[in-house]
């Protein structure tokens, strides 16, 4: 019990030092932070999010390059643009990620907000009451996602689904961002029918390593059952809001090489 109450106090230093607005500037949530409006805060976190696996200086680039093209009006650009505005967006490309998908993901961001204020209903009604984890919810999102007259077939590869044991990263670090709130400035906690108990903390090859070198994890590859096994130990050590430790695994293997 010592040693657990130690790891906890440790963990808790280190949520504290890492869970500051001098975070963002170096972080993908970085993006989102350019917008004051929900709408573009939500589209601004799901392409940064959706763009984040590589060097985080990279990531911010090519996402505020595509923020540009889209006049740093997001919302605007994706439920009111005309054909002619679309063709600056064809030669945009990030890492495996190119116009064929980002036209797509303009056209899912179109339809659904047609029909809805906030994004976050892409994701809450797949769930039903008393879900313990977003598990259905990112599963039901993926079927949504997808679920427009045309689909090209390489777009599938950049959402994840726990139905194909993906760790779900970017997407479970973007409902981070969405859903938490403590007030400390980095995570924007303007959903509301998620609780941050549900969430499922972010996993990489970074926070696996931490955690195994904590001995809070065990299964050796990193997805959606290593995801769920470390998150169901870090809701021993906060069971209101085990994943704020994601800043604390994180910052011990990107920042501090653990």
């Amino acid at each position: 019990m010592q040693i657990k109450n130690d790891l906890k106090e440790f963990l808790n230093k280190k949520v504290a030092y890492y869970n500051q607005p001098s975070f963002i500037n170096d972080d993908p949530v970085s993006i989102p932070h350019l917008f004051k409006k929900k709408q573009d805060i939500e589209i601004a976190g799901f392409f940064a999010a959706t763009f984040a696996w590589g060097n985080r200086t990279t990531i911010i680039q090519k996402s505020k390059e595509l923020m540009q093209l889209m006049d740093m009006s997001p919302y605007d650009f994706c439920t009111a643009h005309n054909p002619k505005e679309l063709k600056r967006l064809l030669d945009f490309k990030h890492r495996t990620f190119n116009a064929t998908d980002l036209l797509y993901f303009i056209e899912f961001f179109k339809t659904h907000y047609t029909s809805h204020k906030s994004l976050e209903t892409a994701f809450t009604k797949w769930m039903k009451p008393n879900d313990p984890t977003i598990e259905n919810a990112l599963i039901g999102f993926h079927h949504y996602f997808f679920s427009l007259e045309h689909i090209p077939s390489r777009t599938k590869k950049h959402i994840a689904t726990p139905e194909r044991n993906s760790s779900c990263k970017r997407l479970n670090m973007f409902l981070r961002w969405m859903v938490r709130n403590d007030k400390n400035g980095v995570d924007f906690g303007i959903w509301k029918k998620i609780s941050p108990v549900q969430l499922i903390c972010p996993i990489d090859l970074h926070v696996a390593r931490v955690a195994k070198r904590l001995n809070i994890l065990k299964r050796k590859q990193p997805d959606w059952l290593a995801a769920h096994e470390l998150t169901d130990y870090l809701r021993t050590l906060d069971k209101n809001d085990p994943v704020k430790y994601d800043f604390a695994l994180f910052g011990l293997g990107v920042t501090e090489k653990f």
